[in-house]
Protein backbone atom coordinates (compact mmCIF):
# COMPACT_ATOMS: atom_id res chain seq x y z
CA UNK A 1 0.00 0.00 0.00
CA UNK A 2 1.85 3.42 -1.07
CA UNK A 3 2.56 5.83 1.81
CA UNK A 4 0.76 9.46 2.08
CA UNK A 5 2.21 11.87 0.38
CA UNK A 6 3.38 14.59 2.65
CA UNK A 7 2.64 17.83 2.21
CA UNK A 8 5.04 21.11 2.96
CA UNK A 9 3.96 24.59 2.78
CA UNK A 10 7.19 26.54 3.30
CA UNK A 11 6.03 30.23 4.53
CA UNK A 12 8.43 32.89 2.84
CA UNK A 13 8.10 36.75 1.53
CA UNK A 14 7.87 37.44 -2.46
CA UNK A 15 11.92 38.33 -2.39
CA UNK A 16 12.84 35.01 -0.54
CA UNK A 17 11.31 33.22 -3.50
CA UNK A 18 14.28 33.30 -5.54
CA UNK A 19 16.07 30.79 -3.31
CA UNK A 20 13.62 28.62 -2.80
CA UNK A 21 13.18 28.28 -6.74
CA UNK A 22 14.48 24.81 -8.03
CA UNK A 23 14.27 23.33 -4.48
CA UNK A 24 11.02 21.10 -4.50
CA UNK A 25 10.09 17.65 -2.04
CA UNK A 26 11.26 14.52 -3.18
CA UNK A 27 9.34 11.45 -4.03
CA UNK A 28 6.56 11.22 -2.20
CA UNK A 29 6.52 14.70 -0.97
CA UNK A 30 5.48 18.23 -2.63
CA UNK A 31 6.09 21.78 -1.28
CA UNK A 32 4.06 24.82 -1.92
CA UNK A 33 5.10 28.33 -1.17
CA UNK A 34 2.98 30.15 1.21
CA UNK A 35 3.42 34.13 0.49
CA UNK A 36 3.87 36.57 3.41
CA UNK A 37 2.80 39.38 1.60
CA UNK A 38 -0.47 40.09 3.30
CA UNK A 39 -2.12 41.73 6.17
CA UNK A 40 -5.31 43.50 7.75
CA UNK A 41 -5.45 47.32 7.28
CA UNK A 42 -7.98 49.54 9.03
CA UNK A 43 -11.19 49.43 7.57
CA UNK A 44 -10.86 46.45 7.43
CA UNK A 45 -9.00 46.13 4.02
CA UNK A 46 -6.84 43.83 2.54
CA UNK A 47 -3.08 45.14 2.36
CA UNK A 48 -0.33 43.61 -0.14
CA UNK A 49 3.21 44.19 1.39
CA UNK A 50 5.03 43.76 -1.85
CA UNK A 51 4.09 44.42 -5.80
CA UNK A 52 6.23 41.53 -6.58
CA UNK A 53 5.01 38.89 -9.28
CA UNK A 54 3.29 36.00 -7.16
CA UNK A 55 3.31 32.48 -8.55
CA UNK A 56 -0.18 30.64 -9.41
CA UNK A 57 -1.08 28.00 -7.25
CA UNK A 58 0.92 29.55 -3.96
CA UNK A 59 -1.36 30.12 -1.04
CA UNK A 60 -1.44 34.00 0.32
CA UNK A 61 -0.88 34.35 4.13
CA UNK A 62 -2.72 36.96 5.79
CA UNK A 63 -1.29 38.33 8.89
CA UNK A 64 -3.03 40.84 11.53
CA UNK A 65 -0.34 42.83 12.86
CA UNK A 66 -1.23 46.04 13.70
CA UNK A 67 -5.05 45.39 13.17
CA UNK A 68 -7.21 47.56 15.23
CA UNK A 69 -10.22 45.71 14.88
CA UNK A 70 -12.19 48.24 13.67
CA UNK A 71 -15.09 48.20 10.89
CA UNK A 72 -17.32 45.58 9.20
CA UNK A 73 -15.49 42.15 8.24
CA UNK A 74 -17.73 41.56 4.92
CA UNK A 75 -15.33 43.74 2.60
CA UNK A 76 -12.48 42.37 3.55
CA UNK A 77 -13.27 38.60 3.30
CA UNK A 78 -14.64 39.34 -0.17
CA UNK A 79 -11.17 41.71 -0.98
CA UNK A 80 -9.12 38.19 0.60
CA UNK A 81 -11.78 35.61 -2.03
CA UNK A 82 -11.04 38.00 -4.66
CA UNK A 83 -7.46 38.18 -4.25
CA UNK A 84 -7.35 34.14 -4.16
CA UNK A 85 -9.16 33.50 -7.33
CA UNK A 86 -7.81 36.37 -9.68
CA UNK A 87 -4.02 35.49 -8.56
CA UNK A 88 -4.65 31.48 -9.08
CA UNK A 89 -3.79 31.21 -5.40
CA UNK A 90 -4.77 27.75 -3.91
CA UNK A 91 -5.98 28.72 -0.84
CA UNK A 92 -5.33 31.11 2.56
CA UNK A 93 -3.20 30.75 5.65
CA UNK A 94 -4.89 33.35 8.59
CA UNK A 95 -1.85 34.22 10.71
CA UNK A 96 -4.06 35.89 13.25
CA UNK A 97 -2.07 36.42 16.74
CA UNK A 98 -4.99 38.41 18.32
CA UNK A 99 -7.96 37.33 20.34
CA UNK A 100 -10.53 40.09 18.93
CA UNK A 101 -13.94 38.68 17.87
CA UNK A 102 -13.19 40.50 14.45
CA UNK A 103 -10.55 37.65 13.73
CA UNK A 104 -12.76 35.06 14.61
CA UNK A 105 -15.81 36.84 12.56
CA UNK A 106 -13.04 36.81 8.99
CA UNK A 107 -12.20 32.89 9.52
CA UNK A 108 -16.08 32.18 9.95
CA UNK A 109 -16.99 34.07 6.77
CA UNK A 110 -14.38 32.95 4.58
CA UNK A 111 -15.01 29.08 5.76
CA UNK A 112 -17.60 28.45 3.57
CA UNK A 113 -16.88 30.49 0.66
CA UNK A 114 -13.23 28.47 0.47
CA UNK A 115 -14.78 25.36 0.61
CA UNK A 116 -17.44 25.36 -1.73
CA UNK A 117 -14.86 26.68 -4.36
CA UNK A 118 -12.45 24.06 -3.63
CA UNK A 119 -10.00 26.61 -1.60
CA UNK A 120 -8.04 25.60 0.92
CA UNK A 121 -8.27 27.40 4.24
CA UNK A 122 -5.93 27.52 7.53
CA UNK A 123 -5.90 28.65 10.12
CA UNK A 124 -4.52 28.70 14.02
CA UNK A 125 -5.81 26.69 16.63
CA UNK A 126 -8.04 29.14 18.40
CA UNK A 127 -10.18 30.13 15.64
CA UNK A 128 -10.17 25.70 14.33
CA UNK A 129 -14.13 25.91 15.75
CA UNK A 130 -15.09 29.05 13.97
CA UNK A 131 -13.84 27.23 10.53
CA UNK A 132 -15.09 23.84 10.56
CA UNK A 133 -14.10 23.21 7.04
CA UNK A 134 -10.36 24.70 7.38
CA UNK A 135 -7.32 22.99 8.49
CA UNK A 136 -5.72 23.86 12.22
CA UNK A 137 -2.04 24.73 12.67
CA UNK A 138 -0.72 23.18 15.51
CA UNK A 139 2.46 24.60 16.89
CA UNK A 140 5.50 21.81 17.21
CA UNK A 141 6.71 23.79 19.95
CA UNK A 142 5.82 23.46 23.67
CA UNK A 143 7.98 23.40 26.55
CA UNK A 144 6.07 20.67 28.50
CA UNK A 145 4.01 17.51 28.28
CA UNK A 146 4.27 15.13 25.05
CA UNK A 147 3.73 16.13 21.33
CA UNK A 148 2.36 12.97 20.72
CA UNK A 149 -0.68 13.92 23.17
CA UNK A 150 -0.68 17.42 21.96
CA UNK A 151 -1.42 15.85 18.63
CA UNK A 152 -3.68 13.13 19.48
CA UNK A 153 -5.91 15.63 21.78
CA UNK A 154 -5.97 18.09 18.63
CA UNK A 155 -7.17 15.10 16.09
CA UNK A 156 -9.92 14.36 18.72
CA UNK A 157 -10.89 17.68 18.82
CA UNK A 158 -10.93 18.77 15.24
CA UNK A 159 -11.10 15.34 12.90
CA UNK A 160 -7.90 13.76 11.68
CA UNK A 161 -7.99 14.63 8.39
CA UNK A 162 -7.41 18.55 9.59
CA UNK A 163 -4.50 19.18 12.12
CA UNK A 164 -1.70 20.53 10.35
CA UNK A 165 2.02 20.50 12.17
CA UNK A 166 3.02 23.98 12.18
CA UNK A 167 6.86 23.51 12.61
CA UNK A 168 8.83 26.20 15.07
CA UNK A 169 12.52 26.35 15.34
CA UNK A 170 12.27 27.42 18.88
CA UNK A 171 15.16 28.24 21.68
CA UNK A 172 13.93 29.61 24.84
CA UNK A 173 15.93 30.44 28.31
CA UNK A 174 13.69 29.01 31.19
CA UNK A 175 14.16 30.84 34.57
CA UNK A 176 13.33 27.42 37.19
CA UNK A 177 11.12 27.23 38.45
CA UNK A 178 8.95 28.64 35.58
CA UNK A 179 4.77 29.05 36.64
CA UNK A 180 4.23 30.72 33.38
CA UNK A 181 6.09 28.01 31.09
CA UNK A 182 7.59 30.75 29.39
CA UNK A 183 11.36 31.40 28.28
CA UNK A 184 13.36 34.45 27.10
CA UNK A 185 13.46 33.70 23.66
CA UNK A 186 17.15 33.10 22.14
CA UNK A 187 18.23 33.97 18.67
CA UNK A 188 20.88 31.03 17.12
CA UNK A 189 23.81 33.46 17.74
CA UNK A 190 22.49 34.06 21.59
CA UNK A 191 22.07 30.21 21.57
CA UNK A 192 25.39 29.44 19.98
CA UNK A 193 27.58 32.03 22.32
CA UNK A 194 25.73 30.45 25.54
CA UNK A 195 26.78 27.06 24.79
CA UNK A 196 30.35 27.78 23.92
CA UNK A 197 30.67 29.85 26.78
CA UNK A 198 28.78 26.87 28.93
CA UNK A 199 30.02 23.81 27.52
CA UNK A 200 27.17 21.96 28.84
CA UNK A 201 25.74 18.65 29.04
CA UNK A 202 23.06 18.21 26.36
CA UNK A 203 19.99 15.83 26.49
CA UNK A 204 17.27 15.06 24.19
CA UNK A 205 13.37 15.16 25.44
CA UNK A 206 11.56 12.30 23.28
CA UNK A 207 8.30 13.47 24.61
CA UNK A 208 8.98 17.02 23.86
CA UNK A 209 11.40 16.12 21.07
CA UNK A 210 13.56 18.82 21.61
CA UNK A 211 17.26 19.33 22.83
CA UNK A 212 17.65 20.89 26.49
CA UNK A 213 20.38 21.63 29.04
CA UNK A 214 20.32 23.30 32.39
CA UNK A 215 23.22 25.58 33.87
CA UNK A 216 23.71 27.97 36.75
CA UNK A 217 23.89 32.25 37.17
CA UNK A 218 24.81 33.34 40.18
CA UNK A 219 22.94 36.20 39.34
CA UNK A 220 19.25 34.50 38.39
CA UNK A 221 20.08 31.51 39.48
CA UNK A 222 18.88 28.05 38.07
CA UNK A 223 18.04 28.19 34.07
CA UNK A 224 16.58 25.45 31.60
CA UNK A 225 17.37 25.80 27.70
CA UNK A 226 15.05 24.07 25.58
CA UNK A 227 15.70 24.09 21.64
CA UNK A 228 15.73 23.08 18.58
CA UNK A 229 17.68 21.79 15.50
CA UNK A 230 17.51 19.80 12.68
CA UNK A 231 17.26 15.96 14.10
CA UNK A 232 14.62 17.41 16.59
CA UNK A 233 12.54 19.02 13.57
CA UNK A 234 12.64 15.64 11.54
CA UNK A 235 11.36 13.63 14.82
CA UNK A 236 8.66 15.98 15.23
CA UNK A 237 7.55 14.90 11.60
CA UNK A 238 8.12 11.52 12.44
CA UNK A 239 6.19 11.93 15.43
CA UNK A 240 3.57 13.65 13.42
CA UNK A 241 3.44 11.19 10.24
CA UNK A 242 2.94 8.30 12.79
CA UNK A 243 -0.33 9.80 13.79
CA UNK A 244 -1.42 9.90 10.03
CA UNK A 245 -0.96 14.05 9.93
CA UNK A 246 1.25 14.29 6.57
CA UNK A 247 0.63 18.52 6.07
CA UNK A 248 3.60 20.95 7.74
CA UNK A 249 4.21 24.39 7.52
CA UNK A 250 7.84 25.17 7.45
CA UNK A 251 8.99 28.85 7.67
CA UNK A 252 11.97 28.92 4.99
CA UNK A 253 14.10 31.12 7.07
CA UNK A 254 14.40 28.43 9.42
CA UNK A 255 14.85 25.47 7.86
CA UNK A 256 16.66 26.46 4.55
CA UNK A 257 19.66 25.39 5.96
CA UNK A 258 18.32 22.06 7.16
CA UNK A 259 15.62 21.21 3.90
CA UNK A 260 17.34 18.29 2.50
CA UNK A 261 17.60 16.49 6.21
CA UNK A 262 13.67 17.35 6.83
CA UNK A 263 13.30 16.00 2.85
CA UNK A 264 13.33 19.06 0.88
CA UNK A 265 15.43 18.35 -2.12
CA UNK A 266 16.76 20.01 -4.94
CA UNK A 267 14.74 19.11 -7.52
CA UNK A 268 12.55 21.21 -10.12
CA UNK A 269 10.70 24.63 -9.37
CA UNK A 270 8.05 24.28 -6.89
CA UNK A 271 6.01 27.14 -8.44
CA UNK A 272 4.17 27.93 -12.00
CA UNK A 273 4.46 30.59 -14.08
CA UNK A 274 4.03 33.80 -12.10
CA UNK A 275 1.08 36.47 -12.12
CA UNK A 276 1.24 39.36 -13.77
CA UNK A 277 2.40 42.36 -11.51
CA UNK A 278 0.55 43.96 -8.85
CA UNK A 279 -2.07 46.44 -9.73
Amino acid sequence: MPQPMDTFLITLTPRQLPALQGWSTGRGWRSIPALLAYRLGSGPHLLRADNASLPRGALMVVGDRGFDGLGQTSAVCQEILQECQSRGFSGAILDFEGRIPPLEQIAARLDGPFAQRGLALYVSERYGAAAPHAQVMIPSSLSGGSLRQRLEEARERFGRDRVVLALERVAEDFFLPSPTGSGQPLSPEQLARLMDRLEPAVFFSGELCARYFTYMSRETGAHFVLFDDEDTLRCKLEVARSLSIHTFLAPWAEVADCAAGLGIRRSSPVAGRATSSAR
